[in-house]
């Protein structure tokens, strides 16, 4: 079975959707006679074939990405060519010049993985709706990260029962550390002058909220209100990159938080840093945060967590009350009391960081998403050869 997977980007660029797309791409092909390709565009430039990791990989050619999507003429020659050699298009939305190919050169299997609705173009959204409606009308089955998505998706509620549920998942192993990792975290606690360390991650964009972040550090130093904490005021170290860096430095500066809050670059290896923190929190305030892959990421190391009630799969990650804490969007004061009350109860730190770890295991792993999404592959080849 010769499956497409389509999407905007794909690795080296760093993205959830994208490292979904990978996961799938490299943990199906060559199983079970599956041959996995990927049709995706150039972040900028000239278009470009090449074989990451045993995976197809084709690369339309671009001229740069406006509003969060590679402008491509390239991508719909592509498209038509490789559809037709194919069993499979699995399509990853939100990506509106996917929904036009689809429009334009109908494949006779489709099948979509639905991400989240378009939040930031959502202005433009009557000229892209007509193209998704007709790609989830064509789609044989609708993959969806969380049921908390189709109930607040206007797109998802009319096509229910095309829909299935497949949590994205992580690889068990890996967070399980090592002794390489361990001591890397040792040495981050030792620079961080052996302070409890509070963790984001996540690319330096408008809808991941890291101004709140920042501001519920600031209520939290100035308030006094980690007046009982046992141990020294927290760091904070936010690791990504993004337009909004200089901003967010001139926001720290201007709030005196030059030594408690650090804007880190990308991090090859994440687990030494979720190893090395004491809480993990997810301050996003769009849509556009439909899951957070970081959370499982960060729950697999046994950490609890905070993130925000956005209708999306960050309140079906993270149970409020059991792994974690779910605050409010954009407010910082909810967020600053939350931690609060984790950095100043080492018991509830500790079950909610040994919950997180159990819900993993039982709901999010690498292996479940990958035998589920095969499931649905095989089950629409199946039907379309009755």
């Amino acid at each position: 079975m010769k499956i497409l997977q389509v999407n905007k980007l794909y690795s080296p660029w760093v993205g959830g959707v994208e490292k979904i797309v990978q996961q799938i791409a490299e943990g199906l092909n060559k199983r079970n006679d599956f041959e996995i390709e990927v049709l995706c565009c150039q972040p900028k430039g000239e278009k470009k074939k090449e074989e990451i990791n045993g995976v197809k990989v084709y690369r339309a050619s671009s001229f740069g990405i406006f509003w969060g999507m590679p402008i491509s003429f390239d991508f719909f020659r592509l498209f038509k060519e490789l559809s037709k050699e194919v069993d499979i298009i699995a399509f990853h939305h939100p990506f509106p010049l996917g929904d036009l190919a689809i429009f334009l050169f109908p494949p006779k299997r489709l099948i979509v993985h639905y991400h989240s609705d378009i939040v930031r173009q959502k202005a433009l959204s009557f000229l892209v709706k007509p193209f998704i409606l007709n790609t989830l009308k064509k789609a044989k089955k609708i993959i969806v990260s969380n049921p908390n998505l189709i109930e607040s998706s206007s797109y998802l509620r009319k096509f229910k029962q095309k829909c299935q549920i497949i949590p994205f998942g992580v690889d068990l192993k890996k967070f399980q550390g090592n002794q390489r990792a361990f001591e890397e975290a040792k040495k981050i606690k030792e620079k961080y002058d052996d302070c409890p360390i509070i963790l984001s991650v996540g690319r330096l964009t408008y809808y991941k909220g890291f101004p709140y972040l920042i501001e519920a550090i600031h209520n939290l130093k100035h308030s006094n209100i980690l007046k009982n904490v046992r141990i020294k005021f927290p760091k904070c170290l936010i690791i990504g990159k993004g337009k909004l860096k200089e901003r967010l430095l001139k926001l720290i500066k201007k709030l005196s938080l030059q030594n408690e809050v650090f804007i880190l670059p990308p991090q090859k290896d994440l687990l030494p840093y979720y190893l090395a923190c004491d809480l993990f929190v997810l301050p996003s305030i769009f849509k556009s945060e439909a899951f957070g892959i970081v959370l499982i990421e960060a729950m697999a190391c046994r950490k609890p967590v905070i993130s925000t009630e956005l209708g999306t799969g960050t309140s079906y990650v993270n149970q409020d009350g059991v792994t974690g804490f779910i605050v409010p969007p954009r407010d910082s004061r909810a967020l600053a009391q939350a931690i609060e009350k984790i950095m100043e109860n080492e018991k509830m730190a500790k079950e909610f960081g040994q919950n997180a770890r159990e819900r993993v295991e039982r709901e999010f792993s690498l292996e479940k998403m990958l035998r589920a999404t095969e499931q649905v592959y095989q089950e629409v080849l199946f039907s379309l050869k009755k």
